[in-house]
């Protein structure tokens, strides 16, 4: 059996949140994507908030046992219809699948 580490992916998603909906934000994530996409078999990591510097105020990350697991999710009428929700919260979004590194990744 494959070390699960070896074969994992990161979904990366870096984000503005407009001020003007950040409630509704919060609400939507936290009562309805998340949890979604964890029961699409994402885990959800850890979401950075940037407090200094030039860099999208959020970046969230989620974890995937595989890339053929993240690629079912992102290909994913689910999947679609959360993205376009969180876009109607969020500017300068950015979304991006890199191979699991247990550290930091941007």
């Amino acid at each position: 059996m494959q070390d699960i580490v070896n074969t994992s992916v990161k979904i990366l998603l870096a984000y503005d949140i407009i001020p003007e909906t950040q409630e509704s934000y919060y609400q939507f994530m936290l009562g309805e994507m998340v949890p979604r996409i964890q029961s699409m078999g994402l885990g959800m990591e850890m979401a950075w908030h940037t407090a200094f510097g030039n860099y999208p105020l959020r970046l969230v990350v989620f974890v995937a046992e595989s890339r053929a697991i993240a690629d079912n999710v992102l290909n994913s009428t689910e999947w679609d219809e959360m993205e376009t929700r969180l876009q109607q919260y969020v500017a300068n979004y950015s979304k991006r699948v890199v191979k699991y590194q247990n550290k930091f990744q941007f």
